[in-house]
């Protein structure tokens, strides 16, 4: 049974219609022992009909352990979305419901290039003198996680100093325990500080320059 009906992806193809540029969504899978892999797979497969611009590359955890390397992937089902470069845009876990917006808005801005932020978070980013990794906690059902993860993505999307990751937690509970989730979105900032909820853009630059120097 498809996951895109005929309705929902003529309206996926609506909003990638504005690609620019070709995406590779680089899926990182194995066999057996991981939940969700084949179904991951499957929406990938379905996803990319969508439109010619995007592709598909199938990687296996255990053998292909060059690619795993080269993209620092630490769990599946990992997607990485590439460009004409990699902008460290990772998806760990399915990535539906609300998510599954996630995954079209950073097919978009890898696309066009095109990172919608505030001109005082450019000009800081511009500076930045340390990396950041952002760590997006999130569920399917959470309405105020896409809107994290995409804030998330735009500041990878911008600087080569920030790394951004969705983590669908349900799935990986050791992490869950890890970050100390008790709710959802829980944004982790260089494994040593975090923001709860749906953080605007302000607040959460607020508390990155907390945590490094820009």
């Amino acid at each position: 049974m498809p996951f895109l009906d005929d309705k929902t992806l003529n309206e996926v193809t609506k909003q990638l219609a504005n690609m620019q540029a070709p995406v590779t969504l680089k899926y990182f899978t194995q066999p057996l022992e991981c939940m969700f892999c084949k179904e991951t797979h499957q929406l990938l497969e379905e996803l990319i009909a969508a439109n010619p611009l995007l592709k598909l590359e199938v990687f296996q955890l255990d053998k292909d352990t060059d690619v795993v390397q080269e993209y620092k992937i630490e769990q599946i089902p990992a997607i990485a979305v590439v460009g004409e470069k990699d902008y460290g845009i990772r998806f760990y876990g399915i990535p539906s419901g609300y998510e599954f917006s996630s995954l079209l808005n950073a097919i978009l801005m890898v696309s066009t290039g095109i990172a919608k932020l505030l001109p005082d978070t450019k000009a800081w980013l511009d500076g930045l003198q340390e990396d950041i990794h952002l760590k997006v906690l999130v569920t399917p059902t959470c309405p105020y996680c896409a809107p994290a993860v995409m804030l998330a993505q735009r500041l990878a999307l911008y600087s080569p100093r920030v790394k951004a990751e969705m983590i669908e937690v349900s799935e990986f509970p050791h992490l869950a325990q890890k970050y100390s989730v008790q709710g959802v979105p829980r944004t982790v900032i260089n494994e040593t500080e975090f923001i709860e909820g749906s953080a605007p853009e302000k607040m959460l630059v607020d508390k990155l320059k907390t945590v490094v120097k820009g």
